[in-house]
């Protein structure tokens, strides 16, 4: 990554000597091999030692276990295969490049991005894609493998840096995980896993789905506002342009080609028949696609499964472009496409078998849960103001992301240790949830432990072949900061105004 011919400013200086310490780390497959290697030393010395955590709420005793004991051997020879497999971003990135990358070799993603941002205002461009990012969190995984590629595409069409475009959708998808103008399957799984923890202490109180809704619509307003801006101010000044020649550009004679008009006409209609389909499986009482729990999220079946729709439609629309334009006359044409789109991706397999066993070797040991726990001791024991206690959650939720990546299962850590311990305090349950959201959401943008950083570092190294794990932390932080410290203010100002979290 080069920096533009200006005077840098005092951050972006340090933003960039951040940059060159964390790329001059190994490669990130060696990083993580590194790690593996650390962790297993450091279990055992914390085995050796008897390091332990008693559960507050439990009382059972929490003690490391050292990967190097026989249990611990076992245990890593039989699940590495598993490891690897079940790891999250290694499923959802390959179904979804499938049908991506029969998108993109038929032209029609091309085609679609460009014509995209020659009526797209140049200066809605970062809110635009912080905003779609933060939406993608009612499709689980699907922003990752979807919306940031996508946008590097689109800020290149425009003329601009791809890894502003990576670094506005990150931003939004994973920085904004915990804010969305609609309720959606994280509400439904954070707040299931409160009302199990609140009873321990308070069996007939319940969280709702709904109870952070009316915060999490301000916050959608405050992470696309705050994150366009540290886009445009912080983080792009340090890019560089792409040059001309890789920007993506297509004759604008050959925009208006009937072929072309011809292969979008029939793509708008198939996506109307596409979606129209979607919402016959989930809408009727009948559909195939509704969840059958009455008080459940009616769609959660088909978002669960969103990468795969996902992958079919864009497969789909790519066939009929292709063939449409041209592109594409027999069928080893569009499987010749595929096979590309994967090839594209063998880096970030190896990157991801290995940042799959550091992350099952951290939770095996047990040294997250211990860390968790000895976090809640501390806050306890510190004798705050309600609002003082949830800004200290928030911190500690903050630095307990940076070693356990998955939200649900960190919830179900630290939920029923914290919501019992906050709820004697004088902490509700749903102040609890949301705070705990913020320190989450704020800090997965910085941690080599979140499941999908060495996806995106792969993405970035498609466009920068240079960049690496200090490009994308030095990218990310001021995301990070800001959003930590301006969203935990705005929690604070909305309880001190008496305003509710969410309707009940």
């Amino acid at each position: 990554m080069n920096n533009v011919e200006q005077s840098p400013t005092l951050i972006q200086r340090w933003l960039n000597r951040l940059e060159r310490m964390g790329n001059r780390l190994p490669d990130p497959v060696l990083l993580f091999i590194l790690f593996c290697i650390a962790i297993i030393g450091i279990s055992a010395i914390a085995d050796m030692f008897a390091v332990s955590a008693v559960h507050p709420v439990s009382h059972d005793i929490i003690a490391a276990k050292s990967l190097l004991s026989a249990d611990g051997i076992k245990w890593m020879v039989a699940n590495t295969v598993g490891n690897f497999i079940h790891f999250a971003p290694v499923g959802s990135v390959l179904v979804a490049i499938l049908g991506i990358a029969v998108a993109e070799d038929s032209g029609l993603l091309g085609h679609t991005l460009q014509r995209l941002t020659a009526n797209a205002p140049p200066r809605s461009l970062s809110s635009f894609i912080v905003f779609a990012g933060v939406m993608s969190s009612i499709g689980f995984d699907s922003g990752y493998v979807v919306l940031i590629p996508l946008a590097a595409l689109i800020f290149r069409a425009a003329g601009r840096s791809p890894l502003a475009g990576i670094a506005a959708a990150f931003a939004g998808v994973s920085g904004g995980y915990s804010a969305n103008l609609l309720l959606g399957p994280v509400d439904a799984i954070l707040s299931g896993i409160s009302t199990e923890a609140v009873a321990l202490v308070a069996p007939d109180q319940q969280v709702l789905t709904s109870a952070n809704y009316y915060f999490t619509l301000a916050s959608t307003l405050f992470i696309t506002i705050t994150g366009a801006w540290i886009n445009e101010t912080i983080v792009e000044p340090r890019l560089s342009k792409p040059s001309a020649q890789n920007a993506l550009a297509e004759d604008s004679t050959a925009i208006e080609s009937p072929a072309l008009k011809t292969g979008m006409r029939r793509v708008g209609l198939f996506s109307l028949f596409f979606i129209g389909l979607l919402v016959y499986l989930v809408v009727p009482d009948h559909g195939i696609l509704r969840n059958p729990e009455p008080n459940g999220l009616a769609a959660l079946p088909l978002l669960n499964g969103i990468v795969v729709f996902i992958a079919l439609y864009a497969t789909i629309s790519g066939l009929i472009f292709g063939y449409s334009t041209g592109k594409y006359q027999r069928h080893r044409d569009w499987i010749a496409g595929m096979e590309t789109g994967v090839r594209t991706l063998s880096g970030y397999m190896v990157l991801m078998f290995f940042a799959a066993q550091f992350v099952n070797y951290f939770n095996w040991t047990g040294l997250g849960a211990i860390s968790a726990i000895n976090g809640a001791n501390w806050l306890a024991g510190l004798s705050l103001s309600k609002a003082s206690l949830l800004v200290g959650f928030i911190l500690i939720s903050a630095s307990i992301n940076l070693l356990i990546g998955s939200a649900s299962a960190k919830w179900a850590l630290m939920a029923p240790i914290f919501i019992p311990m906050l709820y004697l305090l004088g902490v509700d349950p749903e102040s609890a949830q949301m705070a705990y959201r913020i320190g989450d959401s704020s800090t997965n943008i910085i941690t080599p432990l979140m499941p999908y950083f060495g996806v995106v570092v792969a993405f970035m190294q498609r466009h920068d072949s240079e960049a690496g794990m200090g490009t994308l932390i030095a990218l990310m932080l001021p995301y990070s900061v800001i959003f930590l410290v301006g969203w935990a203010l705005l929690l604070s100002l909305w309880l001190a105004a008496g305003l509710p979290l969410g309707p009940g």
